[in-house]
């Protein structure tokens, strides 16, 4: 972990619409004293987000997402970089090279499985070298999963001592619509997955990011379609973050030495009012689904239908933005628990906004004898990052008695 730099935090991506919010979080933070910076490639945009955030005397970097020398002297003045440039398979590598090979933490949005195993490939032995910390997923995917998971192993432990055995996500309300940026890493998943077999193999590996050599080989429920649930009585359909989600979560377990058991089970759903609208709801996904596969439809999708990056909700639509997650877990003995997670804001951006903060805020003050390497948020900043949520953030994960 560096000591000694100009900056805690720099944000890199400090024009994109999260980026915004983000800044406009930070300059009204006050927890803690935080020494911070933007960052883009933009000189006159980062400007005119100083003028509409009013936070003129923040320093501004220039730099490309692509140009490694400029990257390079960013990092080198900040503790952590906060990324929110994605799809980040296009515009994502870079950075995290650099900052693997400066010793500089970094974390950032992204939901796309398959770039993330690209990174652990390329960069894991860099980062473990250099001491730099990397949190993938500190938004909406994959935290709340990520910790109400752990949280709820953490009881089971406790009451049981031993793991839930098989654990069940149920998105139980969820209001915010999908971010501009969401979309085009969705999309560009699905791109590449089309010209390229051996990635359709890897994104239905459920344990595809966990370490080489880990332990796991149990077959996991994969919700593909609407159904009645007897285990939860709840008719449920196919939740579109699980892709990214149930791995991470994986992840997690094999990182935190199979704290959740080797036989760990693992699903996640959303839940639905009836069995009409499960069915309506699936085969709509499936609908766009089947037209992101074919490259006119998908890039009429895009440019005509869809938003696009840097586009969202008004202020007022993020304030009334809200989810609430729960977690049913069963035990070896027999007991049953529950925990939930929630957030005050849309997950696509109020809450992401803040959870990405806060992840940058553990790994700079709270986690000076963390080791280098790629970390999932439970399994690298666990209850500290909790707490932070709960205080600072508006996400709450709490039992359900």
């Amino acid at each position: 972990m560096k000591t000694e730099t100009s900056f805690d935090i720099i944000v890199f991506g400090a024009t994109s619409f999260v980026g915004q919010i983000l800044v406009e979080y930070l300059a009204n933070y006050s927890a803690e004293e935080v020494k911070w910076a933007m960052a883009g490639r933009s000189e006159s945009k980062l400007k005119a987000v100083q003028i509409d955030k009013g936070v003129a005397n923040i320093p501004l970097i220039v730099a490309d997402s692509h140009d490694e020398d400029a990257l390079h002297k960013m990092c080198e003045q900040t503790k952590v970089v906060i990324s929110t440039v994605g799809p980040y398979a296009l515009f994502g590598e870079t950075l995290v090279k650099v900052c693997a090979e400066t010793g500089t933490d970094y974390c950032d949005l992204t939901g796309e499985p398959q770039w993330i195993k690209a990174m652990l490939d390329k960069y894991e032995t860099t980062a473990q070298t250099s001491g730099a910390r990397l949190v993938h997923t500190a938004g909406f995917d994959s935290i709340p999963s990520d910790l109400g998971v752990w949280a709820l192993q953490q009881k089971a432990i406790a009451q049981t001592t031993k793991p839930a055995q098989h654990i069940r996500m149920r998105v139980r309300r969820i209001k915010g619509a999908a971010s501009g940026g969401t979309i085009a890493s969705m999309l560009n998943v699905v791109a590449e997955a089309g010209k390229d077999p051996s990635l359709r193999k890897l994104l239905v590996n459920p344990y595809v990011l966990c370490p080489t050599g880990h332990h796991y080989s149990l077959r996991q429920t994969n919700h593909k379609k609407a159904q009645f649930e007897t285990a939860t009585d709840m008719w449920t359909m196919p939740f579109v973050m699980a892709a990214i989600n149930e791995r991470i979560v994986h992840r997690s377990n094999a990182l935190l030495d199979d704290l959740y058991g080797t036989d760990f089970k693992y699903d996640e759903a959303m839940q639905a009012k009836s069995g009409v609208q499960a069915w309506s709801m699936t085969l709509g996904l499936g609908a766009f689904m089947l037209g992101a596969s074919i490259g006119p439809i998908r890039r009429l999708m895009a440019s005509k239908l869809l938003p696009k990056p840097g586009e969202g909700p008004s202020p007022e639509a993020q304030l009334k933005g809200m989810f609430d997650m729960r977690f049913y877990g069963e035990c070896h003995d027999g007991s049953k628990l529950e925990f939930k997670v929630t957030g005050d804001r849309d997950p696509g951006y109020g809450s992401t906004a803040k959870m990405l903060t806060q992840t940058a805020l553990c790994l700079a003050f709270d986690k000076p004898d963390l080791a280098g390497g790629s970390w999932t948020p439970a399994a690298g900043l666990g209850q500290d990052l909790v707490t932070r949520l709960a205080e600072h953030a508006g996400v709450e994960v709490v039992a359900v008695q």
